[in-house]
Order: C-alpha cells, then structure tokens, then sequence
C-alpha cells in the first residue's frame, strides 16, 4: 500500500488532536521547507531517517528503446536519498 500526503495529514490530525485544516497546514509547510532547502541546493538532514541532497547530472548521450534512436539527454538536477543506518535497521529487522 502506497502513503499519501493525505494518509501523513490523517495521521498528523489523529496523533495530535489537530484539525484537518491546521494538520494539513503543519505537513505542507514541512514539505515546502524541505523543497526550499533543496531548490536552494542545500542538503535535508532528518536524523534517524536519512539525508535528501541535490544532484547535478551531466548531459549524456541515452538511446530511445523504442525506436532505438541515439538521442541527447540533457543536465539537470535530481534529488538523491540516503536512509540511515537507524532507519535500515529498523526496515531490515522488521523484515525478517
């Protein structure tokens, strides 16, 4: 089962006894301070989660698979995820 923004709000509004409003309110502006940081190229460090940082990939030359196609991919930016050790510990133990 996939989490929602709206499953986190939900749970935000249960846990705290918050509104809907002031729940949903709470969780966006948690998201727009992580996207800040980011746009601004400045790393998310949540501790006992793991680090949010950006990335800046080069151009290269990619191929279209359908019709096989050289064709050239350009430079961007992405976003890259590390879990932390505390959070795979606790994935990996609650696994097996």
């Amino acid at each position: 089962m996939t989490m929602t923004k709206a499953d986190i709000v939900q749970t935000v509004y249960q846990r705290l006894g918050l509104s809907k409003k002031e729940s949903a309110d709470i969780v966006e502006s948690v998201f727009e301070l992580i996207r800040n940081q980011l746009e601004n190229g400045d790393p998310v460090k949540i501790s006992g989660f793991g680090n949010f940082t950006m990335r800046e990939k080069n151009p290269r030359q990619g191929r279209n698979p359908k019709t096989g196609e050289e064709v050239e991919i350009s430079a961007r930016r992405v976003v890259t995820f590390k879990a932390s050790q505390i959070l795979l510990n606790k994935v990996n133990n609650g696994k097996g």
